[in-house]
């Protein structure tokens, strides 16, 4: 019986790039739901929509961001469907990826799924934007809308693996991303981290802060494949 690989791909900035447009969707969000004009500056890098939004509603005057939130994403889902075909254009695949995803498409046991800080709607969205939904079951996923806690989403896409699955072992689960943030969350859930330096983060970080395995980028295909086939 194969056994089981599933990975989980962090989006921005390991998948893809997207221009800025995510967030002029969050702050067109943010106003027409407060009436309040945009002021932020929006540094998400590694963190979830969930912990981030309380955050800049305080910053803008607005202490209890609770009762918001629900309008909130769901007209931020909206803004960036609209904005769909301007990210389909503007954003772009980072170094190898679209060439590791479709090889790790084709090994048995491997199942590929998004654990981002993006609600799920946009998270979805950007990697359908850029053709790579195939690629991917996001009805496992974990996304920023399911919880604060980055790690909290290792598991929860775990938990909606197995269900699918069966039970995975710790070694088998891999956890794909940017930040220092990506790493501590797979670590926090007791499975392999796995850096990429096309972000914030450099491999020098990313393995400072507890990555098993770090790439520069995935622009050397047979070794990105090899860790992540195990």
């Amino acid at each position: 019986m194969t056994r089981t690989r599933l990975l989980m791909w962090d989006v921005d900035r390991t998948l893809l790039w997207g221009g800025g447009i995510g967030v002029e969707a969050y702050a067109a969000a943010f106003t027409a739901v407060t009436g309040v004009a945009w002021s932020g500056v929006l540094v998400a890098a590694g963190r979830t929509d969930l912990s981030i939004t309380p955050e800049l509603f305080a910053h803008h005057g607005i202490d209890d961001a609770d009762p918001h939130l629900e309008a909130f994403f769901n007209r931020y889902a909206g803004e960036f469907a609209t904005r769909h075909d301007q990210f389909a254009t503007q954003g772009r695949l980072l170094p190898g990826v679209a060439e590791v995803l479709t090889a790790l498409a084709e090994r048995p046991g491997v199942v590929q799924t998004l654990v981002t800080g993006n609600i799920a709607a946009v998270g979805i969205g950007k990697v359908a934007a850029l053709g790579l939904d195939r690629f991917f079951d996001t009805t496992i996923g974990g996304y920023g809308d399911d919880h604060a806690v980055r790690s909290k989403l290792v598991l929860r896409s775990r938990e909606r693996a197995e269900a699918v699955h069966g039970p995975i072992a710790d070694t088998d689960v891999l956890v794909i991303g940017d930040t220092v943030h990506d790493v501590a969350a797979a670590l926090g859930a007791g499975v392999v981290a796995v850096g990429v330096a096309t972000g914030p983060a450099t491999a020098a970080e990313l393995a400072a802060a507890g990555a098993h395995h770090t790439f520069d980028d995935l622009s050397d295909v047979a070794a990105a494949v090899a860790v992540l086939t195990g």
